[in-house]
């Protein structure tokens, strides 16, 4: 049977998805938690991290079905409030 690649791009996808959810969610957080704001970089960055891990983890223990959006914004969130 042939590797068509569609399983790669799917985990690319996914992981760009919950980067970008990632960066979101911290600034989400960060504008609902005004003393722990990191600024607009800062909360970014934080969720980024937290999207890319948090995802990550969450999507590689099953949580959430592997939604790769809903993984990031959590693990997101999670990061900007540690």
């Amino acid at each position: 049977m042939a590797h068509t690649g569609g399983e790669d791009i799917d985990g690319i996808i996914g992981l760009i998805i919950s980067l970008i959810s990632g960066a979101v969610g911290g600034n989400i957080a960060g504008s609902a938690l005004k003393e722990q704001s990191l600024g607009t970089l800062g909360d970014s960055i934080a969720g980024i991290v937290g999207g890319g891990l948090g995802g990550q983890l969450l999507s590689a223990l099953g949580v959430l079905g592997g939604t790769a959006a809903a993984a990031g914004t959590q693990g997101a969130v999670l990061i900007s409030i540690a």
